[in-house]
């Protein structure tokens, strides 16, 4: 397995993260384990979790993942093999995370977020510690493919982005985290945290988790040159677009136990003119005789700004699909293709 470098630190991350989400609800946790050890004995060095999984978000399931990858590290007495990533809610009404109020990123929030998160993990410190989706208010995911509401709304009480830098600064000191990242971040968010940081508000950050798949490559417009230039990594998240683009949905199906089936929370792919763009996908990947699963993570892992591809599963056989992704020789005329795809179907579900 590749190891590749994450930002400007002397972290080097397999370049597939095994993701978490699913632990605690379509997971048991001798599932999970399983799905850890599998994916360790392959090479993948690194976790990546949140104080939010599972999913979907329960006040009575919140922090099981982190408890799940908590007991898995304990377990194996591999702690310090682990590059491990987790996460703090953003601005948020939902109160179970701070025991019975809504959340924002201010400092009481963020201590209570990491320690919490700390003693589930079983850990001293984590390697990198991620907003989960910003403050503000701006879409989900960060990258619209055209502008909503003009000016964009904002919060009276908006955490200035040097005040959260100053916060993380402490964890770093009190070695709490090693390393800040961002998720769901716009191009103005990633390039805002970086000029902060370089005028001493506190730690550069290293990574950005957003999505990235076929039908969603809208990191590519402004994203891309902002993380290229300033060493920010980019960990892709959903590379089969929630499952869309494994081919279990073609033509409206609805299979059991899938997790639109039980969930109904696929309305990021569901969008006008997506289905008819991920059958194409996924066609296409026949054509080229691979599974729409692989073609898809093979994609994502091939890309030359994709530093991790976080992959999840809900089964081993899934998760040996993604895992062999990293073995795809992924070649000029597979992209030509794509991208011929690409440029009459645009990014239908950014």
């Amino acid at each position: 397995m590749q190891k590749r470098r994450l930002g400007r630190t002397d972290l080097h991350v397999s370049a597939i993260c095994l993701g978490t989400m699913t632990w605690g609800q379509q997971n048991t946790e001798a599932e999970a384990h399983a799905q850890m050890d599998l994916a360790f004995e392959h090479g993948v060095n690194f976790l990546d979790t949140a104080e939010l999984y599972s999913i979907p978000p329960k006040p009575e399931t919140q922090g099981s993942t982190e408890r799940i990858v908590g007991g898995w590290m304990k377990a194996r007495a591999n702690r310090d093999r682990v590059v491990l990533a987790t996460k703090v809610v953003g601005r948020t009404a939902n109160d179970w995370f701070r025991g019975g109020r809504p959340s924002k990123l201010v400092r009481a929030d963020i201590f209570d977020a990491v320690d919490k998160s700390l003693a589930r993990l079983q850990t001293d410190y984590i390697d990198l510690y991620q907003i989960h989706w910003p403050e503000r208010q701006i879409p989900w995911g960060a990258n619209p493919t055209r502008v909503g509401a003009w000016p964009a709304p904002r919060d009276a009480d908006e955490t200035p982005i040097a005040e959260i830098l100053a916060v993380f600064n402490e964890l770093v000191k009190a070695g709490k985290i090693r390393h800040m990242g961002l998720s769901n971040e716009s191009a103005w968010g990633v390039m805002r945290f970086v000029f902060e940081s370089e005028r001493g508000a506190g730690p550069r950050p290293i990574s950005l988790q957003n999505a990235y798949n076929l039908v969603n490559r809208t990191f590519e417009v402004n994203l891309a040159e902002v993380c290229d230039r300033e060493q920010v990594s980019l960990l892709a998240y959903s590379p089969l677009a929630q499952g869309y683009l494994t081919g279990k949905y073609d033509h409206g199906a609805r299979p059991v136990g899938a997790r639109s089936t039980l969930f109904n929370r696929g309305q990021r792919y569901e969008t006008p003119n997506a289905a008819e763009a991920l059958l194409e996908y996924n066609t296409l990947a026949r054509k080229f005789g691979m599974e729409p699963a692989l073609f898809a993570n093979a994609f994502v892992i091939n890309r030359p700004f994709v530093i991790s591809n976080i992959i999840g599963a809900t089964s081993i056989p899934q998760l040996h699909t993604a895992l062999a992704s990293i073995e795809v020789k992924w070649t000029e005329e597979m992209q030509k293709s794509v991208d011929a795809v690409h440029q009459r179907v645009g990014n239908p579900c950014p």
